[in-house]
């Protein structure tokens, strides 16, 4: 007896089986889970900063580049590192000795020019002499004109050979000009007031200068005044503008917070492997000169800022109890603002509450106006089967998360 009412009930427990089986298949694609756990997170009070985070490095204002306009020898060396110059100040020598003989030669050829319109003058009036005593010979018909018109030529010879030895003294001039000129590049001088941040040659070192100016000095002109050059992506540029605040970290000091500016949004791009970055200057006051030359700054650039406002996770806004339904279909455009919606739990139910956003900062977000207030709690996401969640992956959360049922 015992057997024919096991195989009595065997059909029927087969038939239980596959009910349930349907009905969980029935519910994995409506993305619903029996026990219709949520992941929750509070409304709370406090600040929203929007800003753009960068990398830079820290640069003097005014960096002045020193370097030699003639080829020689380094002979002597008058300041090094972090020696403090002035406007004028010799820093350094090339040995002289071969552009003082080009000099010297420069005068030579000079005074040789000055002596040759000396003979020439002499020669000149002389011929002039003589073409004035034919003219009065030829009055009294005692020479013939032939003799006449050959003084006058050899006259205006002269003259003309006179007008050719200044032109030569003026070039000579010039020649002794420019040797003076290149024997003065010799000395190397600061061309500005400021501090010697690096220094590249040794006395005894050859500077050639045939084919570019070589690098001898940087001088940095006030470094009291600094400014830090950030690389900031393409998608962060648009949010930027000059004279937003700005605070950054150096790895030397990383306890204190730096201060300051943003100055300029430059416009030339700078493209290293297809990624497109804009160089942001901040410019910092550094009046007890802890900032260096080269360190790296971590920037943060604020682009907008509320004080002790309302805010939410802004994982409660990706948050839709409905499978398939677009998660930012709700979402509506006025005055600026955002409209949407969340959901929050009342008596273990889901329950629609329509707000308004304002700003957000990525992680939370500005409640402008809506039916919450701080201590409330919202659903920021639902707890899925080991079926469904291996297939969806693990949520995300935002806030400070609970669990409800």
């Amino acid at each position: 007896m015992n057997r024919s009412l096991a195989r009595l009930l065997r059909p029927a427990g087969v038939v239980l089986i596959l009910a349930a089986i349907a009905f969980g298949i029935v519910q994995w694609m409506r993305g619903e889970t029996p026990a219709g756990r949520y992941i929750t997170a509070d409304v709370t009070r406090g600040p929203i900063v929007r800003a753009v985070i960068a990398t830079g490095t820290v640069n003097p204002v005014t960096t002045v580049q020193v370097g030699s306009y003639v080829s020689g020898p380094i002979q002597s060396i008058y300041a090094d590192f972090n020696s403090r110059v002035r406007a004028g100040q010799l820093i350094a020598k090339i040995d002289p000795r071969p552009f003082e003989v080009k000099v010297a030669e420069s005068q030579a050829a000079l005074a040789n020019a000055k002596a040759q319109l000396g003979k020439d003058t002499a020669d000149t009036n002389y011929k002039k002499l003589t073409f004035e005593r034919d003219q009065r010979l030829v009055e009294a018909e005692a020479v013939s004109q032939d003799v006449l018109d050959s003084a006058r030529s050899a006259y205006l010879q002269g003259v003309a050979q006179m007008a050719l030895d200044r032109a030569n003294i003026q070039q000579q001039q010039a020649s002794v000009q420019d040797a003076q000129v290149q024997l003065a590049y010799t000395n190397i001088v600061s061309p500005v007031d400021g501090t010697i941040v690096s220094r590249n040659v040794d006395v005894g070192q050859t500077v050639a200068a045939s084919f570019q100016t070589p690098t001898l000095f940087l001088i940095a002109k006030d470094l009291t005044q600094m400014q830090v050059d950030t690389n900031v992506s393409e998608s962060d540029v648009g949010n930027l503008v000059t004279g937003e605040n700005a605070e950054f970290h150096v790895d030397a000091f990383p306890d204190r917070t730096f201060q300051g500016v943003v100055a300029q949004v430059r416009q030339a791009p700078i493209t290293v492997q297809n990624v497109v970055t804009y160089d942001v200057v901040v410019n910092v006051a550094n009046p007890e000169l802890l900032l260096k030359p080269g360190m790296t700054a971590n920037v943060t650039i604020v682009t907008a800022k509320r004080d002790d406002v309302v805010r939410l996770p802004m994982q409660a806004l990706r948050f839709s109890p409905h499978a398939g339904e677009s998660k930012s279909g709700n979402n509506t455009h006025r005055h600026g603002s955002q409209e949407k919606r969340v959901y929050t739990l009342n008596g273990g139910q889901l329950q629609r509450v329509k707000i308004t956003t304002g700003l957000d900062d990525g992680t939370n977000v500005e409640l402008l106006s809506g039916d919450l207030k701080p201590g409330d709690i919202v659903v920021t996401d639902q707890l899925r089967t080991a079926s469904s969640a291996s297939a969806s992956g693990p949520p995300t959360f935002g806030g400070t998360p609970h669990m409800a049922h």
